[in-house]
Formats: C-alpha cells, sequence, structure tokens
C-alpha cells in the first residue's frame, strides 16, 4: 500500500553551482543525522560566482522550483549553499515560497570577529558575493569591530570544481600573498574566512599556506546549526537519513567528489531544468 502524503518523509533541499555546497551538506548531514537530503549541483552552469546577478537569480529559481516541485516529494526546507546565490536571490525565493522554510550562507564575519586576537581579518570570496548589498551590509554592520581585508579570488571554485590541484595551489598561494601577512603579532591577520563553499575542500592548501595558528574559518557548521533550528519540531527518526545527488551538469565529478569529501558512494541523477 502507498504512503499518503502525510506519511511520506520530506527531504531538506540544498543546492550549489557545484560541488562547493557538499562542505555546507556534510555539516548539514552531522547535524541532522536522521533527515534525507537532495542536493542538486548546478554544474552546467557553474560557477555562479563569476556570473552576473540577474543569471544567478534566474538558476537559482529554476533549481528551487525543481526541488519544491509536485512532480517528486516536496522539500521540508531549502537550504542555499552558496554564497553568491544566498547574496542574490534568497530574498526572492522566500517571496517565491513563503512558506517554505529557507535557509542561506554567508560569509562567517561574525565568527571571526568573536575569536580574532589581532582585529585583522582575511576573508576569500567570489566577487559576486563582495560586490552583493547582502554582504555589504554584513560588513557595514561590524564596522570598528575588526579590520576585513576581502580578497576576490577569481577562478579558485572553477579549479575546485575541476579538481585541478596544481591550478589549486597556485591559486590559493596567489590570493593567500595577496590578502596580506598572517601571524600572532599586532598588525597581523590572525584568522582567514573561507567565503565560499568551494574553498573549504582546498582547506589543506590553505592551512599549509596560513599557518598552524592562524584560524581558518568556513560557515558549515553555522549553517547546520540554524537548520536544525528551523527543524526544531522534528521527532527522532531510527534509521540514518538517505542522499540524493543530482546535477545539470558532470555527474561524474560530482560522484568522485562526493566520494571523496564525504565518503559517499552515490550515483548521480542527471538534471535537465
Amino acid at each position: 500500500m502507498a504512503d499518503s502524503p502525510a506519511s511520506v518523509k520530506r527531504p531538506i533541499g540544498v543546492f550549489d553551482s557545484g560541488v562547493g555546497g557538499l562542505s555546507i551538506l556534510k555539516a548539514l548531514r552531522a547535524e541532522l543525522p536522521h533527515e534525507d537530503f537532495v542536493y542538486v549541483a548546478d554544474s552546467g552552469f557553474a560557477p555562479y560566482g563569476e556570473r552576473d546577478e540577474a543569471f544567478v537569480v534566474e538558476r537559482s529559481r529554476r533549481v528551487a522550483q525543481h526541488l519544491s516541485s509536485a512532480t517528486q516529494t516536496p522539500i521540508q526546507t531549502l537550504v542555499i549553499a552558496c554564497n553568491t546565490a544566498t547574496a542574490a536571490a534568497i530574498h526572492l525565493l522566500r517571496q517565491d515560497y513563503p512558506a517554505l522554510p529557507i535557509v542561506g550562507v554567508e560569509p562567517a564575519l561574525k565568527p571571526a570577529v568573536a575569536v580574532s586576537r589581532t582585529r585583522r581579518i582575511g576573508v576569500l570570496a567570489t566577487r559576486g558575493t563582495l560586490a552583493s548589498q547582502k554582504f555589504k551590509t554584513l560588513l557595514a554592520s561590524l564596522t570598528g569591530l575588526a579590520d576585513f581585508v576581502c580578497q576576490p579570488c577569481d577562478g579558485l571554485a572553477d579549479a575546485i570544481e575541476r579538481d585541478d590541484t596544481p591550478k589549486i595551489i597556485a591559486l590559493c598561494t596567489d590570493y593567500i600573498r595577496a590578502t596580506g601577512q598572517f601571524g600572532l603579532q599586532d598588525g597581523q591577520l590572525d584568522t582567514l574566512v573561507l567565503g565560499c563553499t568551494h574553498y573549504p575542500f582546498a582547506g589543506a592548501v590553505f592551512r599549509d599556506l596560513i599557518g598552524p595558528n592562524v584560524k581558518l574559518i568556513d560557515n558549515g557548521e553555522p549553517v547546520a546549526r540554524q537548520t536544525r533550528r528551523v527543524l526544531a519540531a522534528l521527532a527522532p527518526e531510527a534509521h540514518t537519513g538517505q542522499i540524493t545527488l543530482c546535477a545539470t551538469g558532470n555527474t561524474a565529478s560530482l560522484a568522485l567528489a562526493a566520494q571523496r569529501w564525504l565518503g559517499l558512494k552515490v550515483t548521480v541523477q542527471t538534471l535537465s531544468i
């Protein structure tokens, strides 16, 4: 006998322009191990961070429409696992889907302020994120609390998407050098914020470049905790949640990334949206 609509367990929808949002999915699974997830990598149109705002809005709406479609099990919550898409489209998606809880991401500047001692903080992000009004508003809200050095990282998300190790190392080296001197002394940057969900997958490279004592911060855990708060009424489940992975572009890249970074061996579904 088929389950009634009311008895069907609804998944949490997660999307990014590519594999970067897997860093958020990893944190979500750790925080909410009994939940089911559907992840969409819009890799046929990646990376978002180097696209114009209208394009990012159109793709975000297209993916959100797919995830909320009545032709499949509707999602219970949407997590926008992309800083650029959050900045460009979250307010519009909340208007489009007023009954759907939507959680976005933003560079973790507030957590960085809480841990920095030298009050100098480096922020690495895409140009799209740094140019957004949402980021500028966040930055303005922290005026006087710390000195933020914001560095756009052209090409880095794409290199991570393609798992191009030599290019990743070269770009990380260039952008860390351009950001400034890292260390624990006065005037040095003692905290580095990874302001794109792709960048944690280059975390080992960054750690080698900035040294062991500089704090390295991304937004995976804060987003996961916020999602749990949104779903606070959930009853505990006895089984491990299921993962569905989808991509509008190269499915093999997402499958390999999920296996490498999340330990998942999942067949990736192809989407035409």
